[in-house]
């Protein structure tokens, strides 16, 4: 489906004014690394400017020095024609620079109200006042188009999508005067995401200004009018959008043309190697039929909450299997992670942060903890040799790190998700289930990991690739199936599908 144009007549306002927020030759070094050089930028009341960079390019330490979290080691910055130098976040929030972060930073265990009103709390004489707190919730509810959310249902019992647009209201709620958006719609429906575009609509009517953060073009396209590209810690362009292509951001962004976004990699299909007959786990997935041939990538769309990611959970058995039977190259293994990863199967899961990767421990132990027997002789650990294998898989898939010893939590986003490729790849799966794998991630980086699993099919590896992006699984796959409440209703080949038949088949009603 595609995104309608948010940008209105006043896309240009602001032009020829003082800047709301200005920023003059900020460097920074952490160490040895120079992160930023002398970047500078303006966002103007009513501008929503994308920044936009590869992962590593500097955006987040940028965001983090506007935010109060790090201080420039040079440079100086402006909010409404005062001199800023926020000295920690608290600062930064008192000052009007709200910051909305890719990764969720909520507390579960506390209501939605108490959530959105946390640090920020109304009180009348040292005293907690409900109403006028619920008032206020109500009001960023309400301008989310969310009004029905319950303010005291508890934030760690909503999904993933919910979730982001309380994270969104809590920054509304301060009435801040810019607001950046760091990857706002990663675990947005379509739905919610049009909403938060009429929100950022309104923002810029208001005269507040926007920066937004995104690895979707046709998002940027869809929201913003300005841009700036960072590369390397320096401004690579930056202008009006509506005076460059898709292709020349892509080109500042990687410093090259990027021909093709989705590479071609030839590969065979073979033979059923996967079969699942009616697979149920919880309340999700619902009595699945599916086959998986050898060299084939099947893609599976459906809204969140359709029950695709349940279904590659419970294919690796981390999900209670209920009913049905799966069998792997005529193997029925037992319904747990070791027995599946023994059996054949590999597992990229979605939320690399939480659950994906060990974010403290070292890229070697991501990479082998799942197949340590080539390093292992009578209950020893050969640490050369093992170090010596992860630097080889570092050297394959192009992963920018200093050493197999760093911390997987040093890396950009798109080198962990090469971890996490390297590490199924490396435990020699056959079956690869992989949940939303480029996510988050840059356009120089997306290509790369189509690039790698075409390379996987060509290997002889199956592929089942869960993605929200229609446009990657057409462009990716070989068949498509689509999810719709816990179903898996249509398997065609990806030919047969359009974005929007995908998203008919998606919301159509079905008889149970």
């Amino acid at each position: 489906m595609g995104l309608p144009h948010a940008v209105g007549e006043e896309a240009s306002r602001g032009a020829g004014s003082p800047p709301l927020l200005s920023m003059h030759g900020i460097s920074k070094r952490f160490g040895a690394t120079r992160a930023l050089k002398d970047v500078s930028l303006a966002v103007h009341a009513g501008d929503v400017l994308a920044l936009i960079g590869e992962n590593g390019a500097g955006k987040s330490t940028l965001m983090k020095i506007l935010s109060g979290a790090h201080p420039p080691d040079t440079g100086r910055m402006e909010l409404a024609g005062a001199a800023y130098a926020p000295e920690n976040p608290h600062a930064a929030h008192i000052a009007g620079v709200a910051m909305i972060y890719q990764e969720l930073n909520l507390a579960p265990d506390l209501s939605v109200e108490d959530n959105i009103m946390l640090g920020q709390e109304c009180s009348r004489w040292g005293r907690l006042d409900r109403t006028l707190q619920r008032r206020e919730v109500a009001r960023v509810l309400d301008l989310l188009g969310h009004a029905d959310l319950p303010p005291e249902a508890l934030v760690g019992t909503l999904p993933a999508g919910t979730r982001q647009v309380v994270e969104i209201a809590r920054a509304l709620v301060a009435r801040a005067r810019v607001v950046v958006f760091d990857e706002p719609t990663s675990s947005l429906t379509q739905a919610d995401v049009l909403r938060l575009f009429e929100v950022i609509r309104k923002l810029r009517q208001s005269g507040l200004g926007v920066v937004y953060i995104s690895h979707f073009l046709e998002e940027i396209r869809a929201v913003c009018n300005r841009y700036t590209v960072l590369r390397d810690g320096e401004i690579a362009g930056a202008g009006d959008l509506a005076g460059i292509s898709e292709a020349d951001i892509v080109a500042l962004m990687v410093g090259r043309s990027v021909n093709e976004l989705f590479p071609n990699v030839a590969h065979q299909i073979g033979d059923v190697v996967l079969s699942i007959e009616g697979l149920g786990g919880g309340r999700y997935p619902q009595s699945v039929n599916c086959d998986l041939r050898r060299g084939e990538i099947l893609g599976i769309a459906g809204l969140v909450g359709s029950g695709r990611t349940e279904l590659l959970r419970c294919l690796f058995a981390l999900d209670p299997v209920r009913t049905g039977t799966v069998r792997l190259a005529n193997l029925t293994p037992r319904a747990s992670p070791r027995a599946r990863i023994a059996a054949g199967f590999g597992f990229v899961s979605e939320d690399r942060k939480t659950e994906g990767l060990a974010q403290g421990r070292s890229i070697a132990d991501n990479l082998t903890l799942s197949r340590l027997a080539p390093y292992s002789r009578w209950g020893w650990l050969n640490l050369t040799q093992r170090r010596a294998a992860a630097n080889d898989w570092i050297r394959r898939l192009g992963i920018k790190a200093g050493s197999p010893d760093d911390a997987v939590q040093a890396l950009s986003g798109g080198n962990q998700q090469k971890v996490a490729l390297a590490r199924v790849m490396h435990q020699a799966a056959d079956v690869l289930l992989l949940d939303e794998p480029t996510r988050g991630i840059d356009v120089a980086a997306k290509s790369e990991i189509y690039r790698l699993m075409g390379e996987l099919a060509a290997a002889g590896k199956s592929i089942m690739f869960v993605s929200s992006y229609a446009a990657e699984l057409l462009a990716v796959c070989d068949r498509v199936g689509v999810m719709a409440r816990g179903r898996l209703r249509e398997v065609r080949a990806a030919c047969d599908w359009t974005e929007e038949s995908i998203m008919h088949c998606a919301v159509k009603k079905y008889d149970e």
